[in-house]
């Protein structure tokens, strides 16, 4: 059997369910975009802030009125109701593009907030509203957006275990839009994205052994990164880009490697008899954290590389494992519990593992992954025999679901922000 190397062939999208409340959010009121075409900004627009987990988009049939401009805006008529913020705007097309001109306004002093002009070809129709939802998130919260973004992730058909098919998905951050990067007799595993966003380094194990491969998105060339006897697992990208850890076993116990992408040279991080493995890194493109049982038990540390003895990083649970850290490095999410399941949890990192909070009511979660503005983690969940991905604010209530139609859909990682900002 052969593994296949495709070009980005679109599949079957993942169908998003909200679940949970928004009621804690900021009341917003994204009016439906007045248009001639068939296109729906809007309800992509309020799915993304309402995924967010800080704002309470208001429906349809909750607004007052429906102006597309600000001049068709009735201020008084708006106080009356829970909206704080109003999108309103229109969306033309030009040629083989769409224009949508939307604008955000101060529902309480009647002020324009923010007014813009965004263009894509009809094929990227979906990413305008992306992109108005991150302007819209940066101008009320001060964050960048991160709606306008990829996830990739591993997808498993169902059947007997030697016709099962694993394919490599990217698609949009709702889901939206997948493309196969790889399609596979073999199982795939644990993506992980260059800072840059051009490429993905997974674990294949075509000829029945596990090997780290690089993959360029945009060619669909790769090559095969480590290929040592026993485990070549879990690729972590550094921030710079210039290295990837690694769980390497060489005929002993899993340690961490770091491999340099120049050089192709190896140093290795931990060197003890437990078990090291799922490394991921801090900001500063040095210190790893990672799991160990050193302890006796499944824990957190981190290490930088000839600096030294690890740290342990979590206490009170009886397991924590699967970590990663938030983009400006205040943050660890992590898998946590015991007998009676695992769940998505975080804690700071400058708290001493004392201030342990619970992300996910689920028990059967796998490794987070944090969105590039560390505002929401996507994480595979088990699901009525199934698997499905779920998307959670840290802050806020609710979760959103990404179902895939069938088979299984593990492993997600969170892809950087897409250019500039906006």
């Amino acid at each position: 059997m052969l593994l296949l190397a495709l070009p980005m062939v679109s599949q079957a999208e993942l169908n998003i369910v909200i679940s949970g409340g928004q009621e804690s959010g900021v009341p917003i009121a994204v009016v439906p975009f007045a248009t001639t075409t068939n296109t729906d900004l809007s309800s992509i627009i309020r799915a993304d802030l309402a995924r967010s987990g800080q704002f309470a988009p208001l429906t349809t049939d909750q607004l007052p009125s429906q102006p597309s401009t600000p001049d068709q805006v009735q201020f008084d008529q708006w106080r009356a109701g829970k909206a704080q913020y109003l999108v309103v705007g229109k969306v033309e097309q030009q040629g083989g593009s769409y224009q949508a001109t939307f604008y955000l306004l101060n529902v309480s002093n009647g002020q324009q907030m923010a007014g813009r002009v965004i263009s894509a070809p009809i094929s990227a129709e979906r990413s305008i509203a992306h992109r108005i939802a991150d302007i819209i998130f940066k101008q009320i919260t001060g964050v960048r957006g991160a709606f306008d973004t990829k996830i990739a992730y591993v997808t498993e058909t169902d059947g007997p275990l030697n016709k099962r098919r694993y394919t490599l998905e990217v698609a949009d951050s709702d889901g939206a839009n997948p493309q196969t990067v790889l399609s596979s007799t073999y199982p795939l595993m644990s993506p992980t994205w260059s800072p840059d966003g051009t490429k993905l380094a997974y674990v294949s194990f075509e000829g029945r052994r596990s090997g780290i491969w690089v993959q360029d998105l945009r060619t669909g060339q790769r090559y095969q990164l480590t290929k040592f006897p026993g485990i070549n697992g879990a690729p972590s990208w550094s921030p710079k880009g210039n290295k990837i850890a690694l769980t390497l076993s060489k005929f002993s116990s899993p340690n961490i490697y770091v491999v340099d992408l120049d050089t192709r040279a190896l140093t290795q991080v931990t060197n003890d008899g437990s078990i090291n493995t799922e490394a991921s890194w801090m900001p500063n493109n040095q210190t790893l954290v990672f799991t160990s049982d050193r302890s006796g038990s499944p824990q957190i540390f981190e290490q930088t590389p000839g600096a030294g003895s690890a740290k342990r990083l979590t206490f009170g649970v009886s397991y924590a494992a699967g970590s990663a850290v938030s983009p400006d490095g205040k943050t660890l999410a992590m898998l946590a519990g015991g007998n009676g399941g695992y769940r998505v949890a975080v804690q700071s990192l400058s708290g001493g593992g004392n201030d342990l909070r619970y992300i996910s009511n689920g028990g059967s979660e796998e490794r987070p992954s944090f969105a590039p503005n560390g505002t929401m983690l996507i994480y595979a969940s088990q699901s009525g025999g199934g698997s499905v991905l779920k998307v959670s604010p840290l802050a806020g209530a609710g979760s959103q679901t990404l179902r895939f139609a069938s088979g299984k859909v593990r492993d997600p990682a969170w892809g950087p922000f897409q250019g500039a900002e906006q």
